[in-house]
């Protein structure tokens, strides 16, 4: 037995001798293949703790009047934790995935449902307890030219762009943009992208979003949601972005959106020559513009996004008429034939004078949002004027290390007379960066 084995080595150790070149190139190349320096780890996290001085009662909005004195109520929270992982494969290929755990990683929530009827009712953001937030392979020709296909950031609004917690002051993410559209958008699809001189552009093709999800709360922001185990495309839709940066310290950029949203459904709908919704299309057309300043220790943002919904009253009666069972995502609401969101913010460190040694920054900071996720059309039945809000922040942020960030804040949300305003207070510690070079 001892002789047989003996003889194999040899036979084996011949044969690697006579190997030809090439082939031993192939084997020397396949141990190559993985190299730690071409692997990218990395992620972001968020913890925030608020202390919301209003009601949260279901009818705060329709009985106003009865929570005028109210104490308030508590939260602690996850908002997002992220791993990153991404690999160079050489020749121009490479991938990018995250894997992302929001608020603890269970994705099927319990809401109360303010104003409609003060029901609890399942929130289905996407089937599953962690999100999938990226995952794409991408080829390389050059800087002006790439093309990458997967699950990508849809990057339309300034939040969308750049949504790490170390790219905004608030503890959470600026609510105008926040609460209208999918916030971090991502879907599986296509997208071209490239950087000629001092631009940039990017666009892409992906799936519409999904008009049984929208709601006067949120306008089109859970139509990107799937309660099922894929994603629905019947339709299908294109987004676009452009930055600037030809100035320096300073960026401006556009994007957006244009889509048709109405029977992009696990079940369609065959609509009869007579009915209301055979000609119905829901397309959803999104505008936004932007710009940032950075330098001199002084940080300046803004943002204005307009959204606009065709048919919104038929899509609203569509929506209202559905007699789904109890635990379906589909939050049966009237939507907004437009919405909007425009805000901005500006923060000092006043550490920079100081000119230390290390990262350390504290910023001062303050910011504005204005936002309505119903705006109805002119003939609408109903007007959900609660919908309608200013909010005033400040703040302190204070950065030990480039990668952490210490926030706290103070929030006032402005509501119209008959409402209730809704301050709140904040605490927050966050990360992000890499932790492979």
């Amino acid at each position: 037995m001892k002789l047989k084995t003996i003889a194999t080595c040899a036979a084996l150790g011949l044969a690697l001798s006579v190997m030809p070149m090439q082939a031993q190139n192939k084997v020397n190349d396949s141990t190559k293949f993985f190299s730690l320096s071409r692997l990218t780890v990395g992620g972001y996290g968020e913890a925030v703790y608020t202390r919301n001085f209003y009601s949260d009662n279901m009818f705060r909005y329709s009985h106003a009047e009865r929570y005028k004195d109210a104490k308030g109520h508590g939260r602690i929270d996850l908002p997002h934790v992220v791993i990153s992982l991404g690999y160079d494969f050489g020749k121009g290929w490479s991938m990018g995935s995250e894997i992302e755990f929001e608020h603890g990683g269970n994705e099927v929530a319990v809401e109360i449902e303010a104003e409609e009827t003060g029901e609890f009712e399942h929130e289905i953001e996407r089937g599953g307890e962690v999100a999938l937030e990226q995952f794409w392979i991408q080829k390389s020709f050059g800087k002006g030219f790439n093309i990458r296909a997967g699950h990508i950031i849809v990057p339309v609004g300034q939040t969308n762009n750049a949504h790490l917690p170390t790219d905004f002051f608030t503890c959470y993410r600026p609510e105008g943009e926040f609460t209208i559209l999918p916030c971090t958008w991502h879907e599986t699809g296509i997208s071209f992208w490239g950087k000629v001189g001092k631009w940039r552009y990017e666009a892409m093709v992906i799936p519409s979003l999904n008009s049984d999800m929208f709601n006067n709360a949120n306008w089109v922001k859970n139509g990107s949601a799937s309660g099922y185990e894929f994603r629905v495309a019947n339709k299908l839709a294109g987004a676009a972005r452009i930055d600037n940066y030809s100035i320096k310290n300073f960026h401006w950029g556009v994007s957006g959106f244009i889509g048709n949203t109405f029977n992009n459904d696990v079940v369609t709908n065959e609509f009869s020559e007579t009915s209301q919704y055979k000609d119905v299309k829901g397309t959803v057309i999104i505008g936004t513009a932007e710009f940032d300043y950075k330098g001199h220790g002084l940080v300046v943002r803004g943002n204005f996004d307009y959204g606009h919904l065709s048919d919104a009253n038929l899509i609203s009666a569509w929506n209202k008429s559905q007699n789904h069972q109890s635990f379906s995502p589909y939050p049966r609401s009237l939507v907004g034939e437009a919405a909007i969101a425009c805000g901005g913010e500006i923060a000092y460190d006043i550490m920079h004078p100081m000119k230390l040694k290390g990262n350390q920054k504290l910023y001062l900071f303050g910011r504005y949002d204005y936002y309505d996720s119903y705006i109805p059309t002119a003939n609408a039945l109903t007007d959900y004027q609660w919908t309608d809000r200013h909010v005033m922040t400040l703040g302190v942020n204070y950065y030990p290390i480039k990668q952490v960030v210490i926030k706290a804040q103070y929030a006032k949300r402005f509501l119209k007379e008959q409402y209730n305003d809704e301050p709140s207070f904040s605490l927050g510690v966050a990360y992000s960066g890499f932790f492979t070079k």
